[in-house]
């Protein structure tokens, strides 16, 4: 049996593009591409971190104001605070799952597009 492995330059190593310099990286931040890019991110991210920092302090305030509304039996030994605070978890989980799905389909393409970019010297 017999296998093609793929001819190696001498040494063995593949020589590496040359890194994009200062100048590069400054062209890259000013360009129209790169603002959509953290704008995209941005109008995600701030919205959402807002509104789960919003829902952490009103669990807080709650567990500390409203002791008598969290000590409420919904089923069991099973009481509000228990269930806000589980949900809390639930929502953490949420929100990371939807920022990977909207990483993936719309933050990654454009900053692989950048880096193909930079990385041809353009």
């Amino acid at each position: 049996m017999t296998t093609q492995a793929a001819a190696q330059p001498p040494g063995g190593v593949e020589p590496r593009p040359a890194a994009p310099t200062a100048e590069a990286f400054e062209r890259v931040q000013q360009s129209t591409e790169f603002a959509e890019l953290r704008r995209s991110h941005r109008s995600f991210a701030f919205p959402l971190t807002v509104a789960f920092i919003a829902w952490y302090l009103l669990y807080v305030l709650l567990s500390n104001y409203a002791g008598d509304f969290m000590g409420t039996k919904l089923f069991g030994n099973i009481n509000v605070a228990l269930v806000l605070g589980l949900a809390q978890f639930a929502t953490t989980f949420l929100i990371a799952w939807l920022y990977s799905r909207h990483a993936a389909t719309a933050l990654d393409p454009k900053a692989a597009a950048i880096k193909a970019r930079m990385e041809a010297g353009e």
